[in-house]
């Protein structure tokens, strides 16, 4: 993808795609993979039920693009795509109880994390990142998100209160309520850069299998 795009802002992107120049999607998935990958991981999904419900919601929104009101801001659009096709999978998961605890536990947290030339700040973040990812599992869902949107999406108020149809009032409630629930210890270390980031090796494979989907897509469509 050529550097230039990058400078573009989402709608002037979004403009173009609706166009037919269609391989600018790819700028969008990489705008915002960490984005909902937080997300994902913030209702407690593994990372490839994550990696899934991420390629679900990019290809809803290619499908719906030229349906974009742009009367709201492309990443509040898509965050409510992402919490959508978060929410169906939990329900249809839920009574199969597919989610537990010891999955989360267990899983290996190398995905979370950049790459660093300081093997003690690496030992660091990953202990740092499973202390400060189990205590924001053991948030309960509704504050759980609130968190993860407002402190680690970095969405304002009025954002997220947009993306989730609760007051801002309710937002800040409920994220006041949030960080009371973490421990002092976690408070005082927490960093938004180390936790639940999406290393770019997997967002070039989230790229790869977006976009192929879209050119399948558009093959589809040609031939009609």
């Amino acid at each position: 993808m050529d550097a230039q795009f990058e400078k573009y802002a989402d709608l002037e992107i979004i403009s173009r795609i609706n166009e037919g120049d269609i391989k600018l999607f790819e700028i969008l998935i990489r705008r915002y993979d960490p984005f909902l990958y937080k997300i994902g991981r913030s209702y407690r999904y593994n990372h490839e039920d994550t990696q899934d419900l991420m390629q679900d919601a990019y290809i809803n929104a290619y499908c719906n693009l030229k349906k974009f009101e742009k009367r709201a801001k492309f990443k509040t659009w898509l965050t409510r795509i992402m919490l959508n096709v978060c929410y169906q999978k939990k329900h249809k998961l839920s009574f199969k109880n597919e989610i537990h605890e010891d999955d989360i536990q267990n899983e290996k947290s190398e995905i979370l994390f950049h790459h660093s030339s300081n093997n003690e700040k690496i030992a660091m973040n990953r202990e740092l990142g499973h202390v400060i990812e189990n205590a924001v599992h053991k948030i309960p869902e509704d504050y759980r998100i609130v968190f993860t949107l407002r402190e680690l999406n970095g969405l304002n108020v009025a954002e997220t209160a947009e993306a989730l149809d609760i007051s801002e009032g309710n937002v800040k409630v409920r994220l006041n309520r949030a960080k009371g629930m973490l421990q002092k210890e976690i408070k005082k270390m927490y960093s938004s850069e180390d936790i639940f980031e999406f290393n770019l090796i997997y967002c070039d494979t989230m790229v790869n299998r977006v976009m192929a989907k879209i050119y399948e897509l558009k093959k589809v469509e040609d031939e009609k």
